[in-house]
């Protein structure tokens, strides 16, 4: 090897080194962000057999796909669960003691204790009391239900705008990286910002990818309908002012086609979004139900009815009453009645109502009365009052619940019905989110930064420059000695 060939390969040695210095910097500055993937500097030899340096990414293409389908898998069921958990606070948590099966049981027991005493004043004022509670935890209930749906609509709107921006910023990112892919640039840093905004899209919608020449991509949801295909398609979603039992929220649409939404307490959504319109579509609106039958049995179960020899009158809201003043028809969902229930003001002393008519009935009138005498010691219709609580009668098959139960057991049915749900969304949730952490633990294993490893990666450059470093000075001493011989 002559003296100019060997300080040429020594200088190539030091610029690689250069190189490979600058690309193990990166990756430690960069160890703790987790949407970096590590690069390494190899060692590659030309045809003419001259070394340098190609840079190349860390990366698992099957581990990513799963990394991405496991996020939006994890991102719908712990929306689910919060919604869930969003309409058991609404019945008063653990102990769910603001639930309308709690609080009828309550109002149940004081009229058992009225009819056991029917001459007692002060049971009577404790008995409408009660109902008044009921009737306000009915109240407060239905128009929380319909926030949670208000709620829900709000972040649909929100995590929609959020998507059309990352769907625009994801089309500029991959044209750079398709124009650097063709022209032989390094786009490693641009792959990398195209990984995490596909993390982040997949966290909103189920994202389905495929990749083409020259390193493009196209973004398509779960369900099959594009999402990106060279430029980015809409996402649109017109949000709702308000919500009532009777007002259906609108659809989100993807490219024209409407977004479904999830299925079941272990959902089928796939990204938040799904999640959301099933909270605010079938889980809400199906405890509304609930609670507009409950509030239609108390209306029916306290209905006064002529007591006439021969009746000609029709049956008439008792106890309680509601915005429409008659009795709803049996076995319907009558929409929003849990909204307007109210005690019968004919009932409230301070609005000038005797509470005693809960005892003799005539709230609608003498024809009504139960007991015309006012005898204290009458006691048959509190009892009738008492064991209707206790009478199967006929629900709406579209509550959900049983369809022949007493409203004690409809009640507490209601109950059942969103802890089970609530408990196996909680449970898919711990699933998925388990499922989620080790697909990301595994990508990150392929991908990530070991600091440890960079560090016995510079010392090794470090003892690779010192060799190359002696050799140029070697070749100087050798240039320098001839140099000498000459003069």
């Amino acid at each position: 090897m002559s003296l100019t060939s060997a300080i040429s390969t020594a200088q190539t040695s030091l610029s690689n080194y250069a190189t490979q210095t600058n690309v193990i910097s990166r990756n430690i500055s960069n160890s703790t962000d987790p949407n970096y993937s590590r690069r390494d500097a190899v060692l590659t030899n030309s045809l003419i057999g001259s070394q340098g340096v190609s840079i190349q990414r860390a990366q698992d293409t099957a581990l990513f796909v799963r990394s991405i389908a496991d996020t939006s898998s994890a991102s719908a069921q712990d929306t689910l669960l919060t919604g869930l958990s969003n309409l058991k606070n609404i019945l008063g948590g653990n102990d769910y003691e603001s639930s309308p099966s709690v609080l009828i049981a309550t109002m149940r027991d004081t009229l058992a204790t009225y009819a056991a005493k029917p001459a007692e004043a002060t049971l009577a004022q404790m008995a409408i009391a009660d109902a008044v509670t009921v009737a306000n935890g009915l109240r407060d209930a239905s128009a929380a239900v319909q926030t949670v749906r208000y709620e829900a609509d709000k972040e649909i709107k929100r995590q929609v705008n959020t998507l059309n921006e990352l769907l625009a910023r994801f089309e500029t990112n991959n044209n750079r990286v398709f124009s650097g892919t063709q022209t032989g640039k390094e786009v490693s840093a641009e792959l990398d910002e195209r990984d995490s905004l596909l993390k982040q899209i997949s966290s909103i919608v189920g994202v389905t990818q495929v990749t083409r020449p020259g390193n493009d991509m196209a973004l398509y949801t779960s369900d099959g309908v594009t999402l990106f295909e060279t430029i980015a398609r809409p996402v649109e979603f017109q949000a709702s002012s308000g919500f009532s039992a009777s007002l259906k929220g609108n659809q989100v649409f993807v490219d024209g086609v409407p977004l479904g939404s999830g299925q079941g307490a272990n959902t089928t959504g796939r990204g938040s979004l799904q999640s959301l319109v099933q909270i605010r579509d079938d889980y809400a609106p199906a405890m509304q139900s609930q609670l507009d039958e409950i509030a239609r049995a108390l209306v029916v179960s306290f209905a006064e009815s002529d007591q006439s020899a021969t009746p000609t009158l029709a049956d008439m809201p008792g106890l309680f009453t509601w915005a429409g003043g008659t009795i709803p028809a049996g076995a319907t969902i009558e929409a929003g009645i849990a909204s307007t229930i109210t005690v019968n003001p004919a009932l409230i002393q301070s609005l000038g109502g005797n509470p005693s008519l809960l005892r003799d009935g005539g709230i609608n009138g003498a024809a009504y009365s139960s007991n015309p005498t006012g005898a204290t010691g009458y006691s048959s219709l509190l009892d009738a009052h008492v064991l209707a609580l206790d009478k199967p009668i006929a629900f709406d098959t579209a509550a959900g619940l049983s369809t022949s139960a007493s409203l004690m057991e409809f009640s507490a049915q209601s109950i059942g019905w969103l802890e089970l749900n609530r408990s196996d969304a909680k449970s898919a949730s711990e699933s998925r989110e388990a499922a989620r952490f080790r697909s990301v633990e595994a990508l990150s294993n392929i991908t990530g930064v070991s600091l440890d490893e960079e560090m016995s990666m510079l010392l090794q450059l470090e003892q690779s420059y010192k060799a190359s470093a002696r050799l140029i000075s070697a070749v100087d001493e050798m240039l320098q000695t001839l140099m000498a011989a000459v003069r």
